[in-house]
């Protein structure tokens, strides 16, 4: 997507050869900032730290730093010693450990002297297949969408809630559940999108709103819980979020307050639609509740706020008394029962095992 007049992926391959540039999100909306990473423990920081975020261009990320990992030592033990470095920095999102292990099987049979090499160009193909997958997931949302159209008015918007960023923050381009609404846009179908907040880290204010002023998308930003108020008045058409880990069975692991959003949904007969990559279904997972781990964040990031002052300074302020403890649970699951179709690469799948593996047979 552009920037201005330039267009940017979130994490590049610097003419080195070596080192990576990212889009360091931290500071977004108020400073667009560009880092260089050149080492694993800048990869596992950008990531830990939420320089990047996103399951899958973590994923992608991850997959740059076993690269730099190989070009400092391509031995077995580095090999293993860098996957437990970086799949510990993130545990809920499925595409960092699909990633880690993709390069350790693409690399394990190489002998060392041709692992740097291997895993840069595995690295750089893993980048270019998840804009491809997103574009993909755009095209059969947009017939969704068209579809939604078709039944207004002539001009009259088709009104999507989205849920944190799922944008083309998230991945390397286009988005998961904005794909479709790009794509839409540029069809010259009419959408405007509620933008969620998404406390604590308010990714929807800071980052999808953001993006839909960028790509010129009528968009609302509302406080987490207005969504049902929305919608019991009719002014929600469809909800379109991303997902960090889907299970085999067809549970739904996404940012925390999707399951609210879903519960909203099913109640006022509004359809909840969920984005995804193939390489975000965990096929080894069946029940989301029980077996999906879920990350522990900072109480911090629940107590303290980042924003921009009225003389321009970017400043964190604390909202609430210091001696109150806070918890902050990263991600739910929402019940595959709550999910009206998961939007795939390879097209629209019923949420269950069943629809998963007609739409992806030889898997599950």
């Amino acid at each position: 997507m552009n920037v201005g007049d330039r267009h940017y992926r979130t994490i590049w391959l610097n003419d080195d050869g070596r080192s990576v540039e990212i889009i360091d999100q931290r500071w977004l909306p108020h400073d667009f900032r560009v880092e260089k990473v050149d080492t694993v423990a800048g990869i596992a920081t950008a990531i830990r730290d939420m320089w990047v975020r996103g399951a899958p261009l973590i994923g992608v990320t991850a997959a740059y730093g076993v690269a730099m990992q190989m070009a400092d030592d391509p031995s077995d033990a580095a090999l293993d010693g860098v996957w437990e470095i970086l799949h510990e920095t993130r545990p809920t999102a499925i595409n960092l450990r699909w990633a880690l292990d993709e390069m350790r099987n693409v690399l394990r049979p190489l002998p060392p002297g041709q692992r740097t090499d291997a895993a840069y160009r595995r690295a750089g193909e893993i980048a270019d297949e998840d804009v491809g997958l997103n574009r993909a997931i755009g095209v059969n949302g947009l017939e969704i969408i068209r579809g939604i159209a078709a039944r207004k008015q002539p001009g009259e918007p088709v009104n999507i809630l989205t849920h944190c960023n799922a944008g083309w923050l998230a991945t390397v381009d286009y988005g998961t559940a904005t794909a479709p609404i790009y794509l839409a846009a540029e069809a010259g179908i009419p959408v405007h999108v509620y933008v969620d907040e998404t406390r604590p880290r308010n990714q929807g204010a800071q980052l999808t709103a953001w993006e839909m002023a960028g790509h010129g998308v009528p968009h609302t930003l509302i406080v987490d819980n207005a969504g049902g108020h929305l919608m019991q008045r009719g002014q929600i058409d469809m909800v379109i979020v991303g997902t960090d880990r889907t299970t085999a069975d067809g549970d739904v692991c996404n940012k925390i307050g999707t399951y609210l959003k879903a519960l909203a949904a099913a109640d006022n007969d509004v359809p909840f639609y969920v984005a995804l990559p193939s390489p975000t279904i965990d096929w080894t997972v069946g029940d989301g509740l029980a077996e999906i781990p879920i990350e522990q964040r900072s109480s911090d990031e629940v107590s303290l706020v980042w924003g921009k002052t009225a003389n321009g300074e970017i400043a964190q302020v604390r909202i609430s008394p210091e001696t109150t403890p806070a918890a902050n649970p990263a991600f739910d699951v929402t019940p595959a029962r709550l999910v009206t179709g998961l939007i795939t690469e390879r097209g629209v799948a019923k949420a269950s095992r069943d629809g998963l593996k007609a739409m992806f047979p030889g898997r599950g």
